[in-house]
């Protein structure tokens, strides 16, 4: 039928071109060129007459393409999903912070005189009682002296007056007014040793010398109560932390905590004091950690993370990448159920680690989805494999 209906076209398209061309030339001969010129367009004239015959076929392409996307428009979405467990989970609670040393005081000069000698610089480490300046003596020794003379010579008559009064020889009652003599003597010996040991100054306990204020040589009508080198104590350190009132319930006194220090070093110690009071200007409360220093290698004031361990609850470990959120807002995961349905679950962070998350709010044994969790929406049906299986399928 097609070779038929091409035949056809042909005749007519050779007819019509023989009629063209004897309009054109009249009965001229034909050359041979001409007849090529004939062919040529009896050609075209044939090849446009096929694409009358075409679209049968095309269109039954056109079905099987049609065919294809819709077997494709069935295919699932994969998306990779694990398996969560529940378990107990031992937090921890870091908090920022600094240390500090345990105790620090201003040692000043308590009398008056020019400052003789100064044993002392920044950075020496002294220990109870070390004698840390000496002012001048300004007389003192002297007025000791004069004090202890006193004080025999009163000492002295007493004992003379107490045999005289046993003989009779004189009343009893001197005996009271020498006694009184003799204590007021000593009470004025014991007001000059306690000025000429003013002129020394010395460390109340064993430290680390943080500053130094004078030097040898100074002097002024009134030395006393002049600041001369500041004393801190290393042993033990504290390492100090700001906590928030919503965590401070689970920080007892005696409790353990690790402290790490932004130099590397680790130490652990225990909390010895926990604040009742809130500070006015950042609500928060002061924790202090008592960690042993005897070596002196934790320095004073360097910046730490004070770390406490609080009791276990149930949680869940999740990639930080699984966490997401819904449409609303709300923090949580979207996970599979049985039939292969996305479902999204809230969830409430615990802990953060570096890699991944403790999180409450998931059923054990949960399918959650760690990668394409964000292309996918509650109520779509997926295709779930494992983290694995579909990273090897993307190599």
């Amino acid at each position: 039928m097609l070779a038929t209906a091409s035949g056809a076209c042909m005749r007519r398209m050779s007819g019509r071109a023989l009629q063209t061309w004897r309009m054109t030339f009249g009965d001229k001969p034909i050359k041979a060129r001409h007849y090529t010129a004939l062919g040529i367009v009896a050609a075209a004239g044939l090849w446009i007459a096929s694409g009358h015959f075409l679209p049968r076929h095309e269109a039954t392409g056109g079905h099987a393409v049609l065919r294809v996307a819709e077997d494709a428009s069935k295919k699932l979405f994969r998306v990779a999903a694990i398996r969560t467990s529940v378990v107990p989970h031992s937090r921890r609670l870091a908090i920022s912070g600094r240390t500090e040393a345990d105790r620090r005081v201003v040692l000043t000069a308590r009398a008056a005189g020019v400052l003789t000698d100064l044993r002392i610089k920044r950075g020496t480490a002294v220990q109870k009682d070390d004698i840390v300046a000496i002012l001048s003596d300004e007389a003192r020794e002297a007025q000791v002296a004069q004090a202890q003379a006193v004080v025999t010579q009163k000492r002295t008559e007493l004992e003379a007056k107490r045999q005289l009064i046993s003989t009779g020889t004189i009343p009893r009652l001197q005996l009271v007014d020498m006694e009184a003599q003799l204590k007021s003597a000593e009470a004025a010996l014991a007001n000059a040793e306690a000025e000429r040991d003013r002129g020394v100054v010395r460390a109340p306990w064993a430290g680390i010398v943080q500053d130094v204020a004078v030097e040898v040589g100074q002097a002024a009508f009134s030395f006393a109560g002049r600041e001369l080198a500041i004393l801190v104590a290393l042993d033990p350190m504290l390492a100090v932390a700001e906590v928030p009132e919503r965590k401070l319930a689970g920080i007892k006194v005696g409790d353990k905590a690790d402290v790490q220090l932004v130099n590397g070093e680790t130490a652990s110690g225990r909390i010895r004091f926990v604040a009742k009071t809130a500070s006015q200007t950042t609500r928060t409360y002061r924790v202090e950690v008592e960690l042993p220093n005897a070596d002196g290698r934790i320095p004073d004031g360097i910046t730490s993370e004070v770390i406490v361990p609080q009791s276990p609850m149930p949680a869940t470990r999740l990639p930080r990448s699984a966490l997401t959120f819904s449409s609303a807002g709300e923090l949580g995961v979207r996970t599979v159920d049985s039939e292969g349905k996305v479902e999204f679950a809230p969830v409430t962070v615990v802990e953060d680690e570096q890699a991944a998350m403790w999180v409450t709010g998931l059923a054990d044994g949960s399918r959650v989805i760690v990668q394409g969790q964000d292309f996918v929406r509650e109520g779509q049906k997926v295709d779930p494999v494992g983290a694995q299986e579909l990273t090897a399928t993307a190599h």
